[in-house]
């Protein structure tokens, strides 16, 4: 049965957090005054915003209203590579993360009862954290990240979770992967999870078809129904 797809529409908006204006790329599905489930979309240690355009106008055809978060812009970052840095950056990108979610909730096309993370790497560690003490996240999407062993105390709750993760991840080892389905066990959290044999850190050919769709099987199960 073929599904029929939206249109999507692509802008830039800005809001603030800490004093400074966060870029934001939206991509809307073209519809008059429905609401649609929102995905807060969360790049790597590498920025690379850009670079989720592909995936984000995918989601986006599906009946999600996508938003690609700039967070690099609260601390004037373009490539957070060393762990010291992302350590001491990390609680001002979490904060703009909060807010960014605050602006989503704010948005005519989005229905703030269903939003939902989709990270990379630094990003799926920013949106697991964030979705630990945040109760208007409903799902997230991780890929080859992890749950922050500095937030592990702190949690409050979580949300439903898939994890994608290559078994020879070198950057951020598929260790990650386990020790988050441990603690989603151990809290009776649905998750669901697929780690790739042959993949690293990143994905790409036929294991990166296979992961957006699952993202998007998921995204669907938990927030557009």
């Amino acid at each position: 049965m073929e599904v029929s797809l939206y249109s999507v529409q692509q802008t830039y908006k800005t809001f603030e957090s800490g004093g400074k204006q966060i870029g934001i790329d939206c991509f809307l599905p073209e519809a008059n005054g429905q609401k649609f489930p929102a995905i807060i979309g969360l790049h790597g240690s590498g920025g690379g915003h850009a670079y989720m355009s592909e995936p984000a106008k995918m989601i986006a055809q599906h009946g999600f209203a996508v938003y690609v978060l700039h967070y690099f812009d609260r601390t004037g970052t373009s490539w957070a590579k060393d762990r010291g840095e992302i350590l001491c950056n990390s609680p001002f990108w979490m904060k703009t993360v909060w807010d960014s979610v605050s602006f989503v909730t704010r948005e005519s096309d989005v229905d703030p009862e269903r939003i939902g993370f989709l990270g990379f790497s630094l990003g799926a560690y920013l949106a697991l954290a964030d979705a630990g003490i945040d109760s208007r996240i409903k799902a997230v999407v991780e890929f080859f990240g992890g749950l922050p062993k500095e937030i592990k105390l702190f949690i409050r709750r979580l949300c439903p979770v898939l994890i994608l993760h290559g078994e020879l991840d070198e950057t951020v080892p598929v260790s990650e992967a386990y020790d988050l389905q441990k603690v989603l066990e151990k809290k009776n959290i649905p998750y669901e999870m697929k780690i790739y044999p042959e993949a690293g850190h990143g994905f790409s050919g036929e294991i990166w078809r296979d992961a957006g769709a699952r993202s998007l099987a998921f995204l669907q199960k938990h927030l557009a129904g």
